[in-house]
């Protein structure tokens, strides 16, 4: 689903990575684990299309993401690429079911089909009881799951998540996790994890540890 063929990145005259090649395979759940500045979120970054590498290339089932013009990347992003991130910059003003369609509404999807699809899926998550409340009154476990949900919208090739269970407390986080492995089970997802969570690489399909910018 996923490869990456010695990625290079370099943030002035700080090589952060140098030389980075991975497969990950359909439905795998990847952990990243390793020292904050060994490169996890760089790497995870280019992986999603939101930095490109000095050097390298990446394919994203099968398409080499890195030849993309601007704007077809853009597009391919939206609707192949989920993003979790530690915080879960959901939109305030919008309940939990408007801010999962947001980028189904971005991708031109008719709405009734995105709304349905976005039920679907906070039904999944454990958040249909919660669909017409506002991030201000869900707590910090629900968010996520809503920021999850979203991620999900548009039925991404890959999921990326980058320290998701971070701002979590020690119930909501085992809740978290525990979500990723059902995604995979139910939906055959693809899931890459940033984390320096020693559990959550402990139960994912494999783990890999990086080290001054490189898989080791």
């Amino acid at each position: 689903m996923i490869k990456a063929d010695y990625i290079t990145k370099s943030f002035g005259s700080v090589q952060v990575l140098k030389g980075v090649s991975l497969e990950v395979a359909p439905a795998e759940v990847l952990c990243i684990t390793g020292a904050s500045g060994a490169g996890k979120t760089t790497l995870l970054q280019i992986l999603g299309t939101l930095l490109r590498p000095d050097m390298g290339q990446v394919w994203i089932g099968g398409t080499p993401v890195m030849e993309l013009q601007k704007d077809q990347l853009a597009d391919f992003r939206n609707k192949h690429i989920g993003f979790v991130f530690q915080f879960h910059h959901l939109l305030p003003e919008f309940t939990a079911l408007e801010n999962v369609c947001i980028p189904g509404l971005i991708a031109k999807d008719p709405i009734d089909k995105v709304r349905a699809r976005a039920q679907e899926l906070l039904d999944f998550l454990g958040m249909g009881h919660r669909i017409e409340h506002k991030p201000a009154e869900l707590s910090g476990g629900e968010q996520q799951r809503v920021a999850v949900a979203r991620a999900l919208i548009n039925q991404p090739k890959v999921l990326l998540a980058d320290e998701p269970s971070g701002n979590l407390d020690t119930h909501n986080k085992e809740e978290l996790h525990r979500l990723f492995f059902q995604l995979r089970d139910t939906y055959k997802q693809t899931i890459i994890l940033v984390s320096h969570d020693p559990s959550l690489a402990a139960q994912s399909d494999r783990s890999l540890l990086m080290q001054d910018g490189l898989i080791v």
